[in-house]
C-alpha cells in the first residue's frame, strides 16, 4: 500500500506513517488536502471531475522526479491528483499527543508526501481544516504552490466554531442523544447539506434517503475517528493561526488564489471565508455557490470548474488584477471560464453566542464521496 514516512524525511524517529493515492496521469499535478475526521476519498467528485477516473493508479513507487509544472502542457493536458489521509485518521499513524498535532506540523506532513512524490510544483486544494493546513503549506514553501484553492475555510480558535442558533443547538441537542448509526446519521446529513439538496429526487428516492443509507453502512463498518486523532485534529484547528508575516508571504508569491465557500455553510461561516479572501488580495478570486459544508459534494460541477479555471490561469500566467474578484466589489454575477453565472448573497447573519465544545459536538463521520 502506498506510504509515506514523513518522520523518516525529517529525520525524526516517530514512525509517522502518511496514507496517499494518485489518480490520473498528466503534467498538471494536484494536491488534494482534505478536514476534519475526512478520509482521501472524500475528494471522490473531484477526483472524478479532475482526472476523469475513480480508479488509483496501481503502483506505489513515484514518477520521475522533479515533476510538476505550473499547469497543463500543450501536448499533456492531463492532471494528476494525490489525496491522503491526514495523521490521526484513516490508515496513517494516529500520534497519542495533542502537540503532535497542529496544522504546521501537518503541512509539513504534506509537504514531506511532495518531496516524495518527486513532485516540485502542485495545485495545492485544501477543504476546511485541510484548507487551514493548505494555508500554512502556502506560507512554509511557497516555491512549491503553482496555485492554491481553500474550500469552505475558516480561521482557527473561536473562529472555527459554528454560529450557535436555534438549528444548531437542536442539531446538538440531537447529537448528544443520538445512540445508534441510524440516529447519527440523520444529524450529520443536517451538518453537511442543505435541506433543498437532501430533498432533492435520484430516480425514485430523495438524495436524503440514499445519503442516510450510505452514512448509515458506513458508521456501521468502520466506526468512527478514534479519540486521539479527533483530540488531536480538533487541537490542530483551535491553535491554527495565520499571521501577519505568513499571509504577506502568500500574497507576495505570485500564484492565483481561490476560496470557495457554500453560502448555507453552518459549520465554517461564510464571513470568515470573505475575510480570509479579502486578507489574501489582490490574487484571490471568493466564489460563492449554493450549499452547505460539503459544497464539494453537493455542487461538485461548480466546484470542479473553479479549480479547473484555477489550473488554466495559472497556466496562462493570468494577472492578479485580471484573476481578483470579491463580490463586495462586483455587481452581484460571477463567469468562470465558460458563460456561467452564479448568483451572490452577501449573508452577514446575526453575531451568534460561541462555545468551544461546539466542535466536539459536531464531529463528522467518516463517509466516502457518493457518485450520486
Amino acid at each position: 500500500m502506498p506510504f509515506c514516512d514523513v518522520s523518516k524525511s525529517r529525520g525524526e524517529g516517530n514512525g509517522i506513517r502518511i496514507f496517499y493515492r494518485r489518480y490520473g496521469r498528466g503534467s498538471a499535478k494536484v494536491l488534494l488536502i482534505i478536514g476534519l475526521a475526512a478520509t482521501h476519498d472524500s475528494w471522490g467528485p473531484q477526483i472524478k471531475g479532475l482526472t476523469g477516473m475513480l480508479e488509483p493508479n496501481d503502483e506505489e513507487a513515484p514518477e520521475a522526479v522533479g515533476g510538476g509544472t505550473d499547469g497543463l502542457d500543450e501536448e499533456d493536458e492531463g492532471i494528476e491528483v494525490c489525496c491522503f489521509d491526514n495523521r490521526g485518521t484513516g490508515r496513517s499513524s494516529v500520534p497519542t499527543k495533542k502537540s503532535e498535532y497542529t496544522t504546521t506540523i501537518m503541512a509539513k506532513d504534506a509537504l514531506a508526501l511532495l518531496d516524495h512524490l518527486g513532485w516540485r510544483k502542485a495545485h495545492v486544494f485544501g477543504h476546511s481544516m485541510g484548507a487551514m493546513i493548505a494555508c500554512k503549506l502556502a506560507a512554509i514553501a511557497p516555491e512549491r504552490l503553482c496555485s492554491l484553492a481553500l474550500l469552505n475555510a475558516t480561521g482557527g480558535g473561536f473562529d472555527c466554531f459554528p454560529k450557535i442558533d436555534r438549528q444548531m443547538l437542536s442539531l446538538a441537542f440531537r447529537f448528544l442523544r443520538a445512540k445508534t448509526p441510524e440516529q447519527r446519521a440523520l444529524v450529520d446529513l443536517e451538518t453537511h447539506y442543505t435541506k433543498e439538496y437532501l430533498d432533492e429526487y435520484v430516480g425514485s428516492c430523495t438524495r436524503r434517503k440514499i445519503l442516510y443509507q450510505e452514512y448509515v453502512k458506513a458508521i456501521s463498518s468502520t466506526g468512527m475517528q478514534s479519540n486521539c486523532g479527533f483530540e488531536g485534529q480538533i487541537n490542530a484547528c483551535w491553535t491554527h493561526k495565520m499571521t501577519p508575516k505568513e499571509l504577506d508571504t502568500i500574497r507576495s508569491s505570485g500564484f492565483l488564489v481561490s476560496v470557495i465557500h457554500g453560502r448555507d455553510d453552518i459549520i465554517a461561516q461564510l464571513n470568515h471565508a470573505k475575510r480570509l479572501a479579502e486578507k489574501l488580495q489582490p490574487a484571490t478570486r471568493m466564489v460563492e455557490l449554493h450549499g452547505g459544508h460539503l459544497v464539494s459534494h453537493e455542487r461538485p460541477e461548480e466546484v470542479n470548474l473553479a479549480l479547473i479555471e484555477l489550473i488554466k490561469a495559472s497556466k496562462s500566467k493570468l494577472s492578479p488584477e485580471d484573476w481578483s474578484y470579491l463580490p463586495e466589489r462586483a455587481s452581484g454575477r460571477l463567469v468562470l471560464g465558460v458563460p456561467m453565472s452564479l448568483s451572490i448573497r452577501n449573508n452577514g447573519g446575526a453575531n451568534g453566542l460561541h462555545m468551544r465544545n461546539v466542535l466536539r459536538i459536531m464531529k463528522p463521520v467518516r463517509v466516502a464521496a457518493s457518485d450520486s
